[in-house]
């Protein structure tokens, strides 16, 4: 008799574990699968084979190295004041490890792999001034032995400056465009629609009818509208922008599709809104409220710059038109970036309610104080 399988997903991203229920013999056996969980495995450089509905797009990578935790886990969010019957769920790739820095390992497992199969002693990379993919890609570069020079602030001719003169002293960079976005970065969430397909048959009994990820780069967005197009998935891929508008992201994700030869036309793939409001990295007074009510109400800590801005415009859009959203099945991609809050204390911190900062010199005293009552 064929088994039962149900899927038993644990806080650690990257445990995964089996249950397999034999009705015939009434046993449970369990295993854990990735490579990351081998004694050996995590940090590890290892040959690619692309899914199959992948295999004919070009620039496939040979190798990608094993730098995050995966499979993040997917699991019910319990929003509130959703349409009738429409279920929202998450896929936790603010799980993926590289030190709070969110999603942008996910391509710089491919990226690294390239820079050291080129024979780079260094990376390059550009980004804004609290960057998650730069501080991911500092991360990875040390991870795989290389040095990182980061440009924080977006600029071509800078990058170009530090290239050449980082060759002049006999340097070997490798230079990667910010955020991770380009045509061999995109396999990073090729692989990731691979990974929602293996979850969902493991599951059994979830299908979804729409992806929900915040846009920032491009690259993210490309990767998931491509291969949900490719895949078993066919799921209508939605880029809730927070920083350019609409019309930038789908040249944007049109470049990085043709760098595949995919063939296909964005607008066929991916549907992009704006959510930058104030404009990005900038929030408004409810942006802020909303991040601190969704940690309150159901636990998930969004970041305000990409996630937050996303989950925001997402929740506006169901209530403004739900019957838009009635009845389907909805997975948001949380991107991670949690450092991102630090920039907002001061702004969050009038949101908290009755609380306030102790510094140690104060809490010293305290301490000392309330020994001397008890003595």
């Amino acid at each position: 008799m064929v088994p039962n399988t149900s899927i038993l997903q644990l806080f650690s991203p990257h445990v995964t574990i089996r249950r397999r229920t034999s009705t015939a013999a009434n046993s449970v056996t369990f295993a854990v699968s990735s490579t990351a969980t081998q004694i050996g495995g995590f940090l590890s450089k290892k040959p690619y084979t692309p899914p199959s509905w992948a295999s004919d797009l070009s620039l496939v990578p040979s190798h990608n190295f094993t730098l995050g935790q995966f499979p993040t886990p997917i699991h019910k969010w319990n929003l509130p004041n959703l349409p009738k019957d429409t279920e929202v769920w998450i896929k936790r790739d603010d799980l993926a490890g590289m030190e709070l820095s969110g999603n942008k390992v996910r391509k710089l497992e491919f990226l690294m792999a390239d820079a050291v199969a080129q024979g780079a002693d260094c990376v390059i990379t550009v980004g804004g001034i609290q960057s998650n993919h730069c501080r991911a890609t500092a991360v990875a570069a040390k991870y795989v032995n290389l040095d990182c020079y980061v440009i924080l602030v977006t600029s071509k001719a800078l990058t170009d400056l530090l290239k050449k003169r980082l060759l002049e002293g006999g340097r070997k960079p490798y230079v990667i465009s910010g955020g991770g976005s380009n045509s061999l970065g995109n396999w990073g969430y090729i692989e990731a629609v691979r990974e929602i397909e293996q979850q969902i048959k493991l599951s059994g009994n979830v299908q979804f009818d729409d992806i929900i990820v915040a846009c920032g780069s491009g690259g993210t967005v490309a990767g998931l509208a491509l291969g949900s197009h490719l895949s078993t998935l066919k799921t209508k891929v939605h880029g809730f922008s927070v920083c350019y508008n609409p019309g930038y992201f789908y040249d944007n994700v049109q470049g990085l599709i043709d760098g595949l030869q995919s063939g296909l036309n964005s607008h066929d793939i991916v549907w992009i809104e704006d959510a930058k409001g104030l404009g990005y990295a900038m929030n408004t007074a409810e942006e802020l409220k909303f991040v601190k009510d969704i940690a309150a109400a159901t636990g998930i800590v969004l970041d305000p710059v990409y996630s937050g801005k996303a989950a925001y415009r997402m929740l506006k859009d169901m209530a403004n038109n739900p019957t838009k959203w009635e009845g389907r099945k909805v997975l948001f991609v949380h991107t991670g970036g949690l450092l991102g809050l630090y920039d907002k204390v001061d702004q969050l911190s009038s949101l908290a309610g009755s609380w306030r900062r102790m510094d140690l010199q104060e809490l010293i005293h305290t301490k000392k104080a309330l020994v001397r009552c008890s003595a």
